[in-house]
């Protein structure tokens, strides 16, 4: 576990004497997979630009890095591209089954809040670290705001979801990102109060890096100017029986009638694929790419194949076709707005592919709040909070 103990300051607040510090609000911010970093990092930004202009009422804040998954890419260079400072502190929780890493998640934050206890604990997502971090957090008594509160796949199934459950069962401040969230939250009985509709902070980041996009290195050499489709897939129902990779595999080749795949393999993935034995001619498979790389491929694609969540907003603010193969989703938004389609029975993937290939894909429409600004939003909730 490694501690740094100085909440992270601006310079106009280290001009300031420690006791008045000692009076503003202090704010945890938990991150524990690279997809938490992209949705922290506008907040992060947008804190820093409040307090350079509030210096009276600024904010205290501490990054804590929980360290649920390791991921080779989140190098120094990861936090440098995307603006993200290092974090205050990494709880060096590691991977376990999902017992033993909520636990030691729990051991490690209960620790780094006993040397300098936030008033506010922000969460975000639907990984182990979120719900982790909540509950120590509530039993502490300090109030816990959710960023991406409210959505729902109605999966139980999906550890995320009992994660989502759980954290919003006890959130003081709903962070949310769509109509359906909001409406999740009021049927669970929660108060209209303490729901915020602020955006998607996943879009400020997207926004903010469109012009700073990496090209991969093998890009011009595996594709020059033919079209492509991107492949991500890693949920167990998907990939964990080899048999049943192996025919959707199987059915995404033939679909794609000649069109290239980008395949960046998830590690568990590939174990399971490895074991297959099988090639595809027209997949061109890499490692896991960084964000910056991966938006660059996911820009200029012919569409996106996919059993993620969060590509599936990016797709659609980019008015990239996308396919989700699951059989549901916790963000319809991108159904009912965006260009994503939801494919529960894998033998329609042919004529679903052969209309991303041909341009006959639905256009996207704008969704309410996915503009950028969401950060500065959930900064003046947090502002609001102390009047």
């Amino acid at each position: 576990m490694t501690f740094t103990t100085t909440p992270t300051l601006t310079p106009t607040l280290l001009t300031l004497s420690l006791s008045y510090l000692l009076t503003l609000m202090r704010i945890d911010i938990i991150a524990g997979a690279r997809p938490n970093f992209m949705k922290i990092g506008p907040i992060i930004r947008q804190l820093k630009i409040y307090n350079a202009a509030h210096p009276d009422k600024a904010f205290l804040f501490r990054l804590i890095h929980t360290g649920q998954h390791y991921d080779r890419n989140m190098s120094d260079s990861f936090f440098e591209q995307l603006g993200i400072p290092e974090p205050d502190i990494n709880l060096g929780a590691g991977s376990g089954t999902q017992a033993s890493q909520t636990a030691q998640i729990m051991i490690g934050y209960e620790t780094a809040i006993r040397e300098w206890k936030p008033d506010i604990c922000i969460v975000v997502g639907d990984v182990n670290s979120t719900m982790a971090c909540s509950i120590v957090a509530k039993k502490a008594g300090i109030k816990v705001a959710h960023v991406e509160a409210g959505i729902r796949s109605g999966d139980w199934s999906m550890p995320e979801e009992i994660n989502r459950i759980v954290t919003d069962s006890i959130t003081d401040y709903f962070f949310t990102t769509s109509e359906e969230a909001n409406s999740n939250l009021m049927k669970a009985g929660h108060a209209e109060s303490q729901i915020y509709y602020v955006g998607n902070t996943m879009i400020d980041s997207l926004l903010n890096h469109l012009n700073k996009l990496i090209k991969p290195d093998f890009f011009d050499s595996s594709f020059a100017s033919e079209k492509y489709i991107v492949l991500t897939l890693h949920r167990p129902s998907n990939v964990d029986d080899p048999a049943k990779l192996a025919v959707l595999l199987d059915q995404i080749h033939d679909a794609v009638n000649g069109c290239k795949v980008l395949f960046p393999m998830h590690p568990r993935t590939r174990k399971i694929f490895n074991a297959i034995g099988k090639d595809y001619p027209q997949f061109v498979i890499v490692d896991p790419m960084s964000y910056l790389e991966f938006m660059y491929a996911v820009k200029n694609a012919t569409g996106v194949v996919t059993d993620s969540g969060g590509i599936t907003e990016e797709t659609s603010v980019l008015n990239i076709p996308c396919i989700t193969l699951r059989d549901s989703t916790e963000r319809p938004e991108t159904i009912r707005l965006g260009t994503n389609e939801l494919v529960k029975d894998h033998t329609l993937i042919a004529g679903y592919i052969h209309k991303m290939i041909t341009g006959e894909w639905k256009q996207t429409q704008p969704i309410k709040y996915w503009d950028g600004k969401t950060s500065e939003r959930i900064v003046e909730a947090l502002a609001s909070m102390r009047k």
